[in-house]
């Protein structure tokens, strides 16, 4: 009689045993992790509604306005081969991963030596504002607005660019009437030269709102820094300076409009100004100090004047050229109401650190005053400047004026 032998094979199911557990202990360390992480991520975000009265949405969205649109590139590179380019700065690449992971967990850059000792060193490792001008003082100070700043339906109007906003047809100078010379003549021949606009347009000033006290609510629809913008464009119009403004109020007219993405709404601005006005060459983005009334109040002559900060964008390769253009409307100013001026300093790693200052070598970033300071102390710096503005303008346009040929004409 024959018998039927039968072998199991216990090794074959053993590993099919360990390899499905291990698959099940992968997957429930990544479902257990999913859950760890969002809900600290909620617990985070409540905490940081209650001690800052901010949404947590406003810092996500403040992160992803810093990220660089190579990175969002790199990402679709990531699927689409022919979107790719050079693998060395690629941002997913192995050296650029290792090295973001490295500084994670040591804070420390291996492309920059002076992390190594920055923690041992008093300031090495300091990221604020770097005094450019000779003048010493104290560094501004820009604080974002907190909780809901915009109450619904209470955005303002929608605003827009103005030419010649001296001219009749747009009214008197704003403010008080304060001691300024007659319109002169046009000294830019005829054309509008001059841009003023406010990236941060809604930026305010407690003595024109009632019953405001908190400065980090210093923030209005209609008493604001463009205000202060406007009375500069039109005092330059007085001095003959063509110029052209700009009222846009970006939390009326931007969808979802983020405080964090303002220079990306201004640039906007910039270009539709360019492209309507061809003779543009200097661009004032005007805004306002987060700093208290010591800090930001000069007394000259006998009158308060709203201190002045020239701000340079350090992560334009070109910055240079803007703290240049920055220079001379310092001096001048500087020159004729000494004290004004609080200096010109760069800021490079904190904020936006470019600040549209790439547009043009003839940008620059100018706050007109604190969160104490009233209208007619920032009016009468808008007229102090525009007198400077002018003659660095004059200075400049005689430098490129085409040299006369010998018949007494301009050569072309």
């Amino acid at each position: 009689m024959k018998w039927t032998t039968v072998t199991l094979n216990l090794g074959k199911y053993r590993k099919m045993s360990q390899a499905l557990g291990t698959y099940t202990r992968t997957i429930s360390l990544l479902m257990t992790g999913c859950v760890v992480f969002f809900a600290a991520f909620g617990v985070l975000g409540y905490a940081q509604t209650r001690m800052t009265a901010k949404e947590p949405s406003s810092s996500m969205k403040g992160l992803a306005a810093s990220v660089s649109s190579r990175f969002f590139m790199d990402m679709l590179g990531m699927e689409v081969p022919h979107l790719q380019t050079d693998r060395k700065s690629f941002t997913f690449s192995q050296s650029n991963v290792s090295g973001f992971l490295f500084s994670l967990l040591t804070d420390i850059n291996p492309r920059d030596p002076k992390t190594l000792i920055s923690r041992e060193v008093p300031g090495l490792g300091h990221d604020g504002s770097v005094l450019l001008s000779n003048i010493a003082g104290d560094s501004p100070e820009d604080y974002g607005p907190k909780g809901e700043w915009i109450k619904p339906g209470e955005a303002g109007d929608p605003g827009s660019i103005t030419a010649n906003p001296g001219s009749p047809n747009t009214g008197q100078v704003q403010g008080p009437s304060l001691p300024l010379p007659a319109a002169q003549p046009p000294k830019t021949a005829g054309k509008n030269v001059a841009f003023i606009y406010q990236s941060h347009n809604q930026e305010s000033y407690l003595p024109e709102l009632p019953g405001v006290k908190d400065p980090d609510k210093a923030y209005d629809a209609k008493e604001n820094v463009t205000m202060v913008g406007l009375r500069l464009a039109q005092s330059l119009e007085k001095e003959g300076i063509g110029s052209v403004h700009s009222d846009k109020n970006y939390p009326a007219i931007e969808k979802g409009f983020n405080y964090y993405y303002s220079y990306k709404y201004s640039l906007k601005t910039l270009q539709e100004a360019s492209a309507g006005h061809p003779d543009l060459k200097y661009y004032l983005d005007i805004h306002r100090d987060s700093q208290r009334r010591d800090k930001t109040t000069a007394s000259i002559n006998g009158l308060d004047y709203a201190q002045i900060y020239f701000i340079i964008g350090g992560k334009n390769p070109s910055w240079e050229q803007n703290y240049e253009f920055a220079k001379q409307i310092h001096e001048a100013v500087e020159s004729k109401f000494p004290g004004i001026s609080k200096g010109i300093h760069a800021k490079n790693a904190e904020g936006n650190g470019v600040y549209n200052q790439n547009f043009s070598p003839n940008s620059v970033l100018i706050e007109i005053g604190g969160v104490d300071n009233s209208m007619e102390e920032c009016y009468r710096t808008a007229d102090a400047l525009a007198v400077a503005i002018s003659e660095v303008i004059q200075k400049v346009e005689k430098v490129d004026a085409p040299a006369a040929g010998k018949d007494g004409k301009k050569a072309n």
